[in-house]
This record gives C-alpha cells, structure tokens and sequence, in this order.
C-alpha cells in the first residue's frame, strides 16, 4: 500500500508556515508532511526531523536530500537533546502512531496477517521486542496491557491462553501469537481481525508511545515562539485523550483556589482545531486514515 500522509492539506495550512520559520517534524515516517514543510519554507527556513525507525533514516537519505533539513534516528520526546537550550520553534507536527510501511513490510511483525517474526518495534536496533515480552511476561501484566492500551475485554482470557501455549512452545511469530487471540475472543466486533485490539496494545507498550507522548507535550511548550502552532494528529483515543488534555490544560493555565486573592493571567495559549477528521475523500483514497483526529494549539502570549 502507498503511504498517503494524513490530514496532510489541514496540517500544513494550520502550521501557518513562515519563509524563515524553524519547525519540527516529531514522526518523518516518509516524509509526507515534512516534504510539503520544505516546500512552502524559504532558504533560511529550516526543520528538524525525527523518527525511532532506522528505515525511515535511511529512506529519507536516499529521497529527501536537503541542507535545510536535519533528521535524527530517535523519538521525538528527545528533541530536547539535540537544540540549542534557548531553540523555539515556529511550529509542530506529529503524526503518531504506526505507519503504512511499516504495516505492510511483513518482516516488522506489525501485521496478523502475515506469518513473521514477532517483532513490532519502531527502532528494531534496540529495546524488546514482542516476542521476548509475550514468552517472559507475567499473565497478570499481559491481560493488564491488553486491557489498557487495547481496551480488550478478553484480556485475562489472552493472557491465560498466551501462557499456556509458551508453555509447550515459544510463540515466536505473528501467526502463532494471532491464533492464540483468534481462540480466546469468543466475540469480536463485525469487520475487525479478533487480533486487532491486542496487537496495538502490544505495540503501543513495546514502543512507550503513550509516554514519548506525554514527555514530548511536558517539554514542548518551553520551545515555543509566540505565534507558532502544534498540530497533532492521533489514530486512538488513548492518544488523543492526552493530546485533547495537555492542550486544555495549557489554554487554562494554573488553577487557583477559589479564595487566593491574585490576579488571573492572561492566557498564553488557545486551541484553534479540534477533532478534526479526514474528509470522505480522503478515507475512500486511505482507508487507514478514517480514525484520524487532529488538533492544533497556538501559542498567543509569552
């Protein structure tokens, strides 16, 4: 399948680009967003790139060679280890979750459709991989993950039948782990693979994308230019719940006690989009990206 970058129209007319600004693109994946960033930016511009997966690096060294842009092989909750202290950027981008390359090449062990080694690590350079953590995990921890990051109500159903197999015989593919879930969910959703709901759980606690995600917003405020807008663009719900209230949070500044005599900041920030979604269009072309929301905070005040 070709990677359609989503929201990609929304996205860049919210950035309100400038010809000098510095940006930062969170999630390269294939360059979708930051190729259109590049474009509409002037020589002075500039933009500094993130992505975990080292396929991601190194496609971009092949296809979008350019001196205005500077791409780093690691999460983009680490941005802060690569600026100038006193850096702020014009504008955000991230565009989380998984990546239709990284679907579809079977060998990442993303896909319970393919038979594969039983990977699902973003960066498969280092941490554990979905197999080590299925075959060690305790089954309290597997049904919990399932349950958190998956919302899937056969989780202790899973994780019992997870254990008892490894049991008899490592799970060490995408097949066997999906036969295992496929067994334990007497009832699935109409349309969905019984696999689904766990396997993005596992991949979302094997890659820390909630917690890259809730460092990333802690620090990104500091490295912000009155003026310049971050634009998140979430495929669950556990994902943009964060998104939906860091932004909040940030719009309402410090709360008060009712009785504390002092005088109320002017706010800082505001929320200029919100849930917004891929048009018809956009989902008939990229069925993938019908979950889609985006947001977009601007900051207003320093």
């Amino acid at each position: 399948m070709l990677h359609y970058p989503v929201l990609l129209n929304e996205s860049i007319n919210l950035l309100d680009l400038k010809k000098d600004g510095l940006y930062l693109d969170g999630t390269f994946g294939r360059g979708g967003h930051c190729s259109q960033i590049l474009a509409a930016i002037g020589i002075n511009g500039k933009v500094i790139a993130f992505d975990k997966d080292i396929e991601a690096i190194n496609y971009a060294a092949i296809n979008l060679s350019d001196s205005r842009l500077t791409l780093i092989h690691d999460s983009f909750c680490n941005f802060d280890n690569y600026i100038a202290p006193k850096s702020q950027f014009d504008g955000v981008i991230l565009d989380l979750g998984i990546s239709s390359p990284q679907i579809d090449d079977k060998n990442r062990g993303f896909s319970y459709n393919a038979e594969a080694d039983l990977d699902m690590r973003m960066d498969n350079t280092k941490g554990t991989s979905a197999k080590d953590w299925v075959n060690s995990a305790s089954e309290e921890q597997i049904a919990d993950i399932l349950w958190r990051y998956g919302e899937e109500k056969f989780s202790r159903r899973i994780a019992k039948n997870i254990v008892q197999e490894r049991n008899k015989k490592q799970i060490k593919t995408t097949k066997q782990l999906a036969d295992i879930i496929k067994f334990s969910v007497l009832k699935s959703e109409k349309g969905q693979n019984p696999a689904t709901r766990s396997f993005q759980a596992i991949r979302i606690y094997i890659n820390n994308e909630l917690g890259d995600l809730e460092m990333f917003l802690n620090k990104i405020s500091t490295y912000l230019k009155v003026g310049s807008r971050v634009v998140v663009i979430s495929f669950h719900s556990l994902e943009d719940r964060i998104v939906k209230n860091y932004f909040k949070q940030l719009v309402q500044g410090e709360s008060l006690p009712k009785w504390v005599n002092a005088k109320i900041e002017e706010q800082k920030y505001k929320v200029i989009a919100k849930k917004i979604r891929p048009s018809i269009g956009e989902v008939e072309e990229n069925i993938r990206s019908r979950s889609a929301i985006l947001r977009c905070l601007e900051k207003i005040k320093e």
